[in-house]
């Protein structure tokens, strides 16, 4: 077992976390592993509990571990990346990777389009899109939580659909004829609130990714605008960049 030099310049929490470290490369600890709580880590290295989760706190903040309400801090999985060169939806993003996607509706309704989202689809506000909030989990376990606003003529007719048990995206071009073709998409970095924290299973104040994403149909016509939370322990974006040769 690693020991904590009480003389050493290196700060007692700093060595506690490179001794976290390599349990973790050593492959003692797993991921999605309940590691040992404050207190016991406390006791076993000697060193008071502020110091312990100060390891903890910078550690969860870096997406090595994550913590779960009432249940601990665990070692992170594997984080699921989604590439920004292709249009895909997360149930094709959970699949490729041979994970099993799942859906939590959490409200579908008709809703008059507020201002933002009438500028984003190019329609008049007021005038109602299908309004679709989820909750978005790989092997059961909660990724993102995604709101998705969408006007198309007929789009009343989503109300009907099980999107609990079909990809939206498939269901909009194989039954309802409109190709999916391109998106804009923003990403920010943040906190999760109270109510994002609760339905991830986070705690308030994790980092977390804001996404928004305009997404387009044949000539350039958008036919969604959405928004999305996702947990940023367990979610990353993968983009190639290519600079131009512009010298020579």
């Amino acid at each position: 077992m690693s020991t904590i030099y009480r003389k050493s310049p290196v700060p007692r929490y700093h060595q506690l976390k490179e001794i976290l470290r390599e349990r973790i490369r050593s492959g003692e600890w797993q991921p999605g592993d309940l590691i040992p709580s404050e207190r016991e880590l406390s006791e076993t290295y000697h060193i008071s509990r502020m110091t312990a989760r100060q390891a903890l706190t910078d550690l969860v903040n870096e997406g090595i571990f994550y913590r779960e309400q009432g249940r601990g801090t665990f070692v992170t999985r594997h984080k699921i990346t989604q590439q920004l060169m292709r249009l895909t939806g997360f149930t094709e993003d959970i699949s490729a990777r041979g994970q099993q996607p799942s859906t939590k509706v959490l409200s579908a309704e008709m809703r008059p389009a507020d201002d933002l989202t009438a500028t984003r689809l190019r329609i008049e506000p007021g005038t109602p899109v299908f309004s679709l909030q989820r909750l978005r989990l790989a092997d059961a376990e909660p990724l993102a939580i995604e709101s998705s606003q969408l006007h198309f003529k007929g789009c009343e007719r989503l109300l009907q659909e099980n999107l609990e048990e079909q990809s939206l995206y498939h269901v909009i071009e194989a039954k309802y004829g409109f190709p999916l073709m391109e998106a804009e998409q923003e990403l920010e970095a943040g906190l999760a609130g109270e109510e994002e924290a609760k339905l991830l299973a986070i705690p308030a104040g994790s980092a977390v990714l804001f996404t928004r994403r305009t997404t387009y149909t044949e000539r350039n016509e958008p036919i969604e605008y959405a928004k999305s939370i996702y947990c940023g322990a367990k979610y990353t974006f993968y983009a190639h960049l290519r600079r131009d040769q512009l010298f020579a």
